[in-house]
Formats: C-alpha cells, sequence, structure tokens
C-alpha cells in the first residue's frame, strides 16, 4: 500500500522580523506522524539576474561589496523582483542597465534557483542576454551606498568559469549562471526550452 506524501501544514506563523527585502518568521508545522514542529525561515521577495554575453563570449561581471560577508564579490549583474507587477526579464534589464551600464536585444530565460532553500523561500530567475549596447553616457544610473564602488568587467567565459575554480567567484548565482550558459555554448546554442514568461518554481509564502 502507498502512503501518500505529508501535507506538512502550517498551523500558525509568527513574524519575528519585518523589512523591506525579507521577513523572518517561525512556522509551526504539522510533519509526519503529527507531530508539530517549529521552523525559522527567511520570506524573500525574490531577485533577478543576468549572464550578459558579448560577440566575444565575455561576460559582464560586477565586483560589489556584500555587507553580510564583509567582502567584494564578483557577481552577475542582478536585483530584488521588488516592483509590483514588473515582468521578470524587465526587471532584469532594469538591473543589467543600471549595474552593468548595458542594454540587450536578445533575451533568453536561463535558470532557477532556490539560493537557500534550507533557510528561505528566495528564488532568483537568471537570464541570458546577448546581442549587448552601452547605455548612453547621459542616460546611465547614479549608483550610490554600495553600488557607488562597483566596478564591471567584461571576462571571457572561459575565464570566468577559471575564477569559480580558483575561488574567485563564491555567488551561487553568478556560478550557476556561468556553467548554464558554458553548457549552452557547448550545445551549440541550442532554441530555449521554456518561454520568458514561465511561472517561477513553487515556494511558500
Amino acid at each position: 500500500m502507498t502512503v501518500p506524501p505529508s501535507t506538512y501544514e502550517v498551523v500558525d506563523r509568527k513574524i519575528r522580523f519585518k523589512g523591506h527585502m525579507f521577513d523572518v518568521v517561525t512556522d509551526d508545522v504539522t510533519m509526519p506522524g503529527g507531530v508539530v514542529a517549529a521552523r525559522d525561515f527567511m520570506l524573500h521577495v525574490g531577485a533577478v539576474g543576468v549572464v550578459a554575453l558579448d560577440s566575444s563570449d565575455r561576460v559582464a561581471l560586477v565586483h560589489q561589496y556584500r555587507h553580510p560577508v564583509g567582502a567584494f564579490l564578483w557577481e552577475l549583474p542582478a536585483g530584488l523582483i521588488d516592483i509590483a507587477g514588473e515582468p521578470l526579464q524587465h526587471a532584469a534589464a532594469r538591473e543589467l542597465a543600471e549595474e552593468a551600464d548595458l542594454v540587450a536585444a536578445d533575451w533568453q530565460l536561463l535558470v532557477d534557483l532556490h539560493t537557500t532553500p534550507g533557510a528561505s523561500n528566495e528564488v532568483i530567475r537568471l537570464f541570458l542576454a546577448r546581442d549587448l549596447t552601452p547605455v548612453a553616457a547621459e542616460n546611465r544610473y547614479q549608483r550610490e551606498h554600495e553600488e557607488a564602488e562597483l566596478t564591471v568587467r567584461m571576462v571571457p567565459l572561459d575565464e570566468a568559469l577559471d575564477m569559480v575554480f580558483r575561488g574567485e567567484i563564491t555567488n551561487g548565482p553568478a556560478i550557476a549562471g556561468l556553467s548554464a550558459t558554458a553548457v549552452l555554448k557547448s550545445r551549440g546554442w541550442p532554441a530555449p526550452v521554456r518561454r520568458l514568461d514561465s511561472d517561477l518554481p513553487p515556494r511558500r509564502v
């Protein structure tokens, strides 16, 4: 006899912290066998990121300070899904223009990631953007706070992968996006599998 999977029903929720980017909550969850257990996690608004690849197979990497780790990290242009109703591709295009001063004419949905599913419901959608042109100087975004010291470097895709293996790129979405792009390149750039507006994967809200 097949036993149906548990539903992990949430019977209560306590909000421990409420912020702009994320909340911290405690859910009381019914476990297999009927026991109720507390699970702490972060409710995150979600994010988008972009592998921006030029005609020479160079990728745009941004170098910026990340306070939780106290260091500058090499990352993809990325940002929060924090404008209600904004299509995710538009959010990604906005971040690409703001962080890398680039506009792309060719977009493809690359991969979706649950970044830390043991501690957060965060999902980040990564896009591949090609056919790049620079944003006109007079239209460039004026960066502030940590982004005021953000720098951008166009790095050959193979060199970016070497940076991963040397431990110079540790940002999870960057590693996933670069790896997925390398796979597509090795396969001769096959047609996209999913539509740009495909639903995000499931997550607790």
